[in-house]
């Protein structure tokens, strides 16, 4: 073989290897494939568009919901001022507060204005919604035991007796406690000068402390027994039977009965003197 049958040959070799690298070129370009700054240009396209834009003062819409927002999740009301700085500048604060508001007025909680300030609360017929009842346990004074104790002992009796009884006098505050309960009922007058009205207990007061009868009172005896009871008592101390039985004053009630209760004047004169003695210190 000559030299130039092999020139031939060579020539024809790197012709072929040419075409067959162009198509894959053209190929390339045909993709759309793009030079290294164009790629770059690209993600950034990309990463614009998953970014929200700020709203402007044109957007309605947008800033009423960032009001919503913003009341919402505070902790406290805000005023106008503390709303305007978080919005875009321009935007009319009053205005948007009062769409907001009428856009809330027939749902389950209302945009309201406090102190001059707003803020979301439950809607006034609502308000049932979020009350819960609950028993609220009070432990009586000393002074409410001594005189229950003795109603229940002395009953039917009067506050007089009471106060003859205890050596101190009584507050109306104590009976009146003694009533909300439901453990001391009145029972009616005594046939004496002022008509006194006398006390006792009710059902409440034994099925609380557990007693068929009134007459299931612990006597003298059992009281001692129990400890409850001092050693060193008068010669005369003596703990009476506890009767359910009526007596003068039980369930006498009449219409023409004097309007002043037993004590009542005591009463009244002291809580205005308490009073006066107050606003002099105030003073």
């Amino acid at each position: 073989m000559t030299d130039e049958q092999i020139n031939d040959i060579v020539e024809e070799t790197e012709a072929e290897a040419a075409e067959e690298v162009e198509p894959a070129e053209a190929t390339a370009e045909e993709e759309g494939a793009a030079p290294e700054g164009e790629e770059v240009s690209s993600e950034e396209e990309a990463d614009s568009d998953n970014v929200t834009p700020f709203p402007t003062a044109d957007d309605h819409a947008a800033q009423l919901r960032m009001i919503e927002a913003l009341l919402f999740a505070a902790a406290e009301p805000l005023d106008i001022d503390s709303i305007a700085s978080r919005l875009p500048e321009g935007a009319d604060v009053g205005a948007l507060i009062e769409d907001l508001q009428k856009m809330y007025a027939p749902r389950g909680v209302n945009l309201i204005r406090l102190a001059n300030k707003w803020m979301f609360r439950t809607a006034d017929d609502l308000t049932f919604l979020m009350e819960r009842e609950a028993i609220q346990q009070r432990k009586l004074s000393r002074a409410a035991m001594e005189t229950l104790a003795i109603i229940a002992y002395h009953q039917p009796v009067t506050r007089a007796e009471i106060e003859e009884i205890r050596g101190v006098s009584v507050s109306k505050g104590t009976l009146d406690v003694l009533m909300e309960t439901g453990w001391v009922r009145l029972r009616g007058r005594r046939k004496v000068p002022g008509r006194p009205v006398t006390y006792g207990t009710t059902e409440e007061f034994m099925i609380h402390f557990g007693l068929e009868s009134i007459g299931d009172l612990p006597g003298h005896e059992e009281l001692r027994a129990a400890g409850l009871l001092e050693a060193n008592l008068p010669p005369d101390f003596d703990v009476p039977t506890p009767s359910a039985e009526g007596g003068d004053g039980d369930g006498d009630f009449s219409e023409d009965e004097p309007e002043e209760e037993y004590g009542q004047a005591l009463d009244e004169h002291l809580e205005s003197t308490g009073e006066e003695e107050v606003a002099e210190k105030a003073g």
